[in-house]
């Protein structure tokens, strides 16, 4: 006998722990099934699905071409170690990502989920300086970014940086040289490129003998509520990591597969970096999928006799899974048999548009937008950019608003994030702003803030 929805509710609260999540606090939203880019809670309520499912969803949910790839591959295999064996899927996977990604990221090392694919880049980075063709052994550590997020494991968190997540973890953490956010608006839209550029050059300058890579969501911090580098940035640290002999990690766990409306952020400004890094979309958003893709220089680094102990010491039970690798090429097939990128424009001027509706709110400090991505942050004063108190979690009640009217997000505290799939319609952008802004005239009002 199937549980009742009470009680699948019920046993939620007691036996499921979910990820950042206050327990105490937690109140469910069960999911049975989805369609296309909406979500269909165990009540049979249909919802917007309007941040992809945590930003991975790509070509919507049960989409034909993926089932049937997953089913097709399910009647094959359905896991094959990578440890000493491969798999066909696999292998076609790694030949696709070979000509798919920029310049020479040739060699794919597949994980679980983007924190696996960021620690092994980490890993890859300091054991390449160990045994390279000049060794530098003294290349040990990393620079990072303030509430950057890559992960939560140990050194995922280590060259992270929201201290929110992360500060009882201090102990355990390895230190890193930390700048501030690139943020395209700090101290001016206009000098923020040349600042942030500068202010990494004079780290490099004084520790490039010690650091081994620097680690860098391109083009958005994400978890940092969506912040927008300045234009040219990304170019100027791929110059600057040349410059002074430094490797460059490039996270787009959560900015490729089209998010920013190309490929991969890295392609905007002509970018190769020395280790690319994807998750989420990689398998459309279906399966445990992800990979560190390294270049050929790196590769031939730990290539060598057996004796001489250079291979990568590290292993996930699932990498390369025949499922995920079948999800993720069926995914890669469908940007070319639907023309995804071809159709994002038009998706990414309506959101364009809301935004700049938006943004003459009397609560919203400021719109961001690169792509399919999107923020909407709330402030208490225009004027001084203040915020509201953290405890009065505006952006959750938005977000519960939102969840009334027919669609789901999640905030990054008091900001609002809209990051649909990139199959999502004109009309479905106009729910999701619509009810957004709904949302904020809502709270703000009822709380006694005027527009």
């Amino acid at each position: 006998m199937n549980p009742t929805a009470q009680q699948l509710t019920e046993w939620d609260k007691r036996y499921v722990w979910h990820a950042f999540t206050q327990m105490a606090c937690y109140e469910p939203l069960i999911i049975e099934s989805a369609e296309g880019c909406e979500l269909i809670d165990i009540e049979g309520r249909r919802l917007l699905d309007g941040v992809s499912s945590m930003w991975c969803n790509v070509h919507g949910h049960c989409h034909p071409a993926i089932d049937a790839a997953i089913k097709d591959q399910l009647g094959k295999v359905a896991h094959v170690t990578n440890l000493g064996c491969s798999n066909s899927t696999a292998i076609r996977l790694a030949k696709r990502l070979s000509e798919l990604t920029p310049g020479d990221l040739d060699h794919s090392f597949f994980c679980s989920d983007g924190a696996s694919a960021l620690e092994v880049a980490i890993k890859l980075a300091f054991q390449y300086w160990h045994q390279c063709e000049k060794p530098q052994p003294k290349k040990t550590t990393y620079i990072g970014f303030e509430d950057a997020y890559h992960g939560d494991t140990i050194g995922t968190i280590s060259v992270g940086g929201v201290d929110q997540f992360n500060a009882v973890f201090k102990p355990l953490m390895f230190p890193v040289h930390r700048l501030l956010i690139p943020d395209r608006r700090v101290p001016d839209e206009a000098s923020a490129c040349t600042y942030h550029l500068q202010v990494l050059e004079e780290t490099l300058q004084q520790h490039h003998e010690t650091i081994a890579a620097v680690v860098i969501e391109p083009l958005v911090l994400g978890a940092a509520g969506m912040i927008v580098q300045p234009h040219g940035y990304l170019r100027g640290v791929r110059e600057l990591t040349q410059k002074y002999n430094v490797l460059m990690i490039a996270d787009e766990v959560a900015v490729g597969l089209g998010r920013t409306g190309k490929m991969f952020a890295c392609d905007h400004e002509e970018v190769v970096p020395d280790i690319l890094c994807l998750g989420k979309g990689l398998s459309g958003g279906y399966l445990p999928m992800s990979a560190a893709i390294a270049t050929t220089e790196i590769w031939n680094a730990y290539l060598g006799e057996y004796g001489e102990a250079k291979q990568l010491c590290h292993g996930h039970t699932f990498g390369g899974n025949p499922l995920g690798s079948a999800a993720a090429l069926a995914t890669l097939d469908l940007f070319e048999e639907e023309q995804t990128l071809a159709q994002l424009p038009a998706k990414m001027a309506r959101i364009s548009e809301h935004l700049t509706r938006l943004k003459e709110h009397s609560h919203v400090g400021d719109v961001r937008q690169c792509g399919m991505i999107a923020a909407v942050e709330i402030v208490r004063d225009k004027a001084t950019g203040e915020h509201f108190a953290w405890t009065d979690r505006h952006g959750h009640q938005v977000c519960q608003f939102a969840l009334q009217h027919g669609v789901w997000i999640r905030p990054l505290g008091d900001v609002l994030v809209i990051m649909p799939p990139l199959s999502v319609s004109l009309p479905q952008i106009d729910q999701l702003c619509a009810v957004i802004a709904a949302g904020i005239e809502h709270v703000t009002h009822t709380k006694g803030h005027s527009r």
